[in-house]
Formats: structure tokens, sequence, C-alpha cells
């Protein structure tokens, strides 16, 4: 493990929150993911990493795997200027992740002090979550009640809850 995994694993240690994971090949895709999500009984979260044109603000946005994200609908929900991909040297720097790795578990680290959090609403319904602790070849889950109502507040986080479609809507 690294550094960064051990930290996440530490702080959820700290606050108590129950959490199964597994170690796995590098995960890239959501398709990656789907054995894991079996394995550990729980939904891992789509993370995409974004900022709006000027650079100037960043945000983390987790979905459903199967959400249709949609730049100009996401924005007028948040609000922001039109949210795209932000730079991967970004990524490491705010939440010290890699692509591929992209994680809420990255805003416990001090660096990542004003990234905006972005929930699809539709994970609040979903029992368990799983996320990689910023390392793809590692999944953790843990209730989502858990997320919410006690990892978040503790990362000093207020997510901004928005409606995206699954596919099919």
């Amino acid at each position: 493990m690294s550094e960064t995994t051990d930290a996440v694993y530490a702080f959820l240690d700290r606050l108590g929150i129950a959490y199964s994971r597994a170690s796995h090949a590098p995960a890239f895709t959501m398709a990656d993911c789907v054995a894991v999500d079996r394995q550990l009984g729980a939904l891992t979260v789509k993370n995409l990493f974004l900022t709006p044109k000027n650079g100037r603000r960043f945000y983390l946005c987790v979905t459903r795997p199967n959400a249709r994200f949609r730049t100009s609908e996401v924005s007028r929900q948040v609000p922001s200027p039109r949210l795209s991909f932000a730079p991967e040297q970004a990524l490491f720097e705010k939440l010290r992740c890699h692509g591929g790795s992209a994680s809420p578990m990255g805003l416990i680290f001090p660096e990542a002090k004003g990234v905006g959090l972005i929930v699809d609403a539709g994970l609040y319904a979903f029992e368990t979550l799983a996320f990689h602790p910023c390392d793809n070849t590692q999944t953790l889950a843990m209730a989502g009640r858990d997320f919410f109502d006690v990892f978040l507040p503790a990362a000093g986080v207020a997510p901004v809850a928005v409606q995206m479609p699954q596919d099919g809507d």
C-alpha cells in the first residue's frame, strides 16, 4: 500500500466506519469494476474530476456507473460555468489520485480544500457504495449512510446533489 491509501484507511478507522476491501488488477473502467462489485456486494461509483474553462475551481462528480453525464445539465444545477474534464495533473495535486483512481476518499487531504463535491442524487438510494482509496488496484465498500452522514462531514465536505438520468430513462 502507499502512504495515500494508508491515510485513507486510517481516516476511516478513526471515524469507526466499517468497510470491506478488495485488491485486484488495475481497474480503469467501470466494466473493470463489475466483478469487484459482486465480490463486495456494492456499487462502485464513477468519478469525474471537472473544472470550468477558466480552471479556477475544481469539482469531483460522483455518479452511478450508468448515469448520463451531460455537462450543460450538471453545470446548470451546480451552478457553474460549463464544466469539462480537469487535467490529470490537477487531479493528482488536489486529490492525490491519477486517472482511473479518482475518488472522494481524496477529499480528506488538505490539498483538496475547496474542491466541490457533486453527487448524483440517485446514489442516496444505494445501501452500499464502493470507492477506490485513491488507488485503482483496491476498492473499499461502506454503507452509503456512513459515506454521506459520517465520512463527508468529517472530511469537511458538503455535497451538492444533482439529478442525473440513467441510460434508458
